[in-house]
């Protein structure tokens, strides 16, 4: 029998056990923890949704018209009217002719690429893909193939030396870790060249990225309704709400329908949820000044970090790492920021690779420009400019 204790005791050692924290009160850029309230920039919380009063409503709403759960799975007796309009709205709104919800974004990505690929086809991967992607592809039983992060002449190479296979290129859209925008078009015309399916994760992307808030293919202004391009998305994010859908052609979501077994096998979504999503929608597209003040935050912490040489890893998005390497280190600094208020998590192997332990800062469209001031005050005082990388 496995030495779990032993286990458990060698990861204190190095530095990367986890431990949760006890929230009291909703998500928000203030947390309340006991009989301390904290700063916080650890949200996904992108446009500050999740606690906002119109989106409260709507779920009061829901809960009267549909009650709680959904009682079943969608192809039982658990789609709702909520769960239908919901998927039109998040199809238009991605502009792809179809969208399916599904109760989790890890079940989403597993549910495309175990419907799409299996044993003696072929799953490219960017090295630094969210750890849904890559569990999809190892439990699909097709070849998983990662090229370097970004890297599509590497990702050309991998293509041209498995030709006239189905295969499937997968990518997050804002990687979730460093930030950055993935290279849609390139991949795209390598799909296009090489005849494969590309699944985007857009998790980080949707209601960030693009004029609109529809994420990377508007970010790059490209032509909406490619039928290669598959967008994941999730709702605990920047909608504020919970689930997850997948955006494509008619024939895609219909053969999810069909054989998805994170769709078929699961008690639907609850539908006042998805009534509660239909009003945070709506809010990511009437009110751009969240995207707009969230992008001036971006602006002011990125230009101040450089102003005070913190080691920044390089992104346009809420997604800021300040890279320290060690995971000790990354602790301690967390720690001194929780003494002065502000909380900010420690990102640790397994979630990077070794040697690049993190402190990943998130913005909120929540936040004010005196928060973010107060958060660079907070670091500037931590030495963080002669950290020997």
């Amino acid at each position: 029998m496995k030495d779990l204790a032993g286990a458990l005791a060698q990861r204190r050692a190095q530095h990367l056990y986890r431990q949760r924290r006890i929230i009291d009160g909703p998500a928000g850029c203030r947390l309340q923890c006991g009989d301390t309230t904290l700063l916080s920039f650890c949200s996904n919380d992108y446009l500050g949704l999740a606690n906002h009063p119109e989106v409260i409503t709507a779920l009061q709403s829901g809960a009267e018209l549909y009650g709680v759960g959904s009682g079943a799975s969608h192809l039982i007796s658990g789609h709702s009217r909520a769960h239908h309009e919901l998927e039109q709205a998040l199809a238009e709104f991605c502009g792809q002719p179809r969208a399916l919800l599904f109760s989790t974004g890890y079940m989403a990505n597993l549910g495309v690429i175990m419907t799409l690929t299996g044993r003696h086809d072929n799953v490219f991967q960017d090295r630094l893909n969210h750890a849904s992607l890559i569990d999809g592809a190892l439990l699909s039983s097709a070849r998983l193939h990662r090229y370097a992060h970004g890297d599509m002449q590497a990702l050309q190479q991998l293509l041209e030396g498995h030709a006239r296979q189905n295969s499937l290129i997968a990518s997050d859209g804002v990687f979730s870790m460093d930030g950055d925008i993935a290279p849609l078009p390139a991949l795209l015309e390598l799909a296009t060249e090489h005849d494969c399916w590309l699944a985007l994760d857009e998790a980080h992307a949707l209601g960030v990225i693009g004029q609109t808030g529809r994420g990377s293919h508007e970010y790059y202004s490209l032509p909406e309704n490619n039928h290669r391009l598959i967008t994941i998305g999730t709702l605990g994010k920047a909608f504020g709400t919970s689930g997850a859908f997948v955006a494509g052609s008619i024939d895609l979501i219909e053969t999810l329908i069909q054989q998805a077994r994170t769709y078929i096998y699961t008690t639907a979504l609850p539908p006042a949820i998805a009534h509660a999503t239909l009003t945070s929608l709506k809010l990511i597209r009437d009110e751009g000044w969240r995207r707009q003040h969230l992008h001036d935050l971006i602006r002011r912490f990125t230009e101040g970090a450089r102003q005070l040489s913190l080691p920044l890893l390089a992104s346009e998005t809420p997604i800021q790492p300040l890279l320290l390497g060690d995971s000790a280190w990354a602790l301690q600094v967390s720690e001194q920021l929780q003494e002065h208020g502000l909380l900010v998590t420690a990102i640790r192997p397994p979630t990077v690779p070794p040697g690049q332990a993190r402190l990943r800062i998130t913005l909120s469209a929540a936040h004010q420009a005196d928060d973010v001031d107060r958060l660079l005050e907070a670091l500037s005082g931590l030495g963080l400019d002669k950290i020997p990388l």
